[in-house]
């Protein structure tokens, strides 16, 4: 039935797709449909407007129309639409290998090699397991044991020459991008991560641009999903790979 109500209306020309406002979403009313901010459906959106202050360029607005009424069981059976879509596959990984596959890597070196002082090369792999993707990682991996953890843009490791060096070594690293993954998958994923495993801090690695200052968030709510509270800093990276800020968050 179609009544007078307050809804989201999202401006598509001030919209970046950034997917702030998705995560602010309880009700998984929006998406991020072609890089903009989408209303997945009138009646799945309340109207009380909790994603329009994490907007970084007032594209949502509350307005009034007559539209659908608010369907709270809707609301309901979307989310766990959601939730089972998001179950990862047992069988198999995106790229066809099995997904129980998870390895950690142990350095082949003699024992003598071993003892020797280190002397980096700049060549050295800091890599201490596979798979490192946050949608193919299980909850239950056994390198995610008292981590310390890297959580890093997809495009952070590219952007950044010393990454291994800088970042990765002694780190448990889980890569993905924020903008074209599930947002709530994210906040699932960690979430289980979190639970499952005594982490010991965690260090955000995010590019400068809009869309990825939505993972520092994704982890807050993952950690106040799972009653934790872990030491955590963002560092963000210009797109020419310089250090722009750190800072705890």
């Amino acid at each position: 039935m179609k009544v007078m109500r307050k809804i989201i209306e999202i401006d598509e020309e001030r919209c970046d797709g950034c997917g702030q406002c998705v995560i602010e979403c309880a009700e998984g009313a929006l998406e991020i449909v072609d890089q903009k901010a989408r209303v997945v459906a009138d009646k799945f959106c309340d109207g009380l407007g909790a994603c329009i202050g994490d907007c970084p360029n007032g594209a949502l607005k509350i307005i009034e129309k007559e539209t659908d009424e608010f369907d709270a069981e809707a609301v309901e059976e979307h989310l766990k639409k959601k939730v089972e879509e998001r179950k990862p596959d047992t069988e198999s990984l995106a790229c066809g290998c099995p997904s129980n596959q998870v390895q950690t890597f142990i350095p082949d070196i003699s024992c003598e090699v071993a003892e020797e002082p280190v002397r980096p090369t700049g060549t050295e792999s800091r890599l201490s397991h596979w798979p490192v993707q946050i949608r193919l990682v299980p909850p239950t991996a056994p390198f995610l044991k008292g981590a310390s953890l890297l959580v890093a843009s997809d495009c952070a490791p590219v952007a950044y020459p010393r990454f291994h060096e800088d970042f990765l070594r002694d780190r448990v690293v889980l890569l993905g991008c924020p903008k074209f993954d599930e947002v709530e998958a994210y906040v699932d994923k960690f979430a289980q991560i979190f639970k499952a495993n005594d982490i010991k801090e965690i260090t955000v690695l995010i590019m400068e641009v809009p869309c990825c200052s939505g993972l520092p968030a994704i982890l807050k709510r993952a950690m106040d999903g799972a009653g934790k509270s872990i030491p955590m800093q963002e560092v963000v990276i210009s797109a020419r790979g310089k250090i722009l800020s750190r800072k705890d968050q």
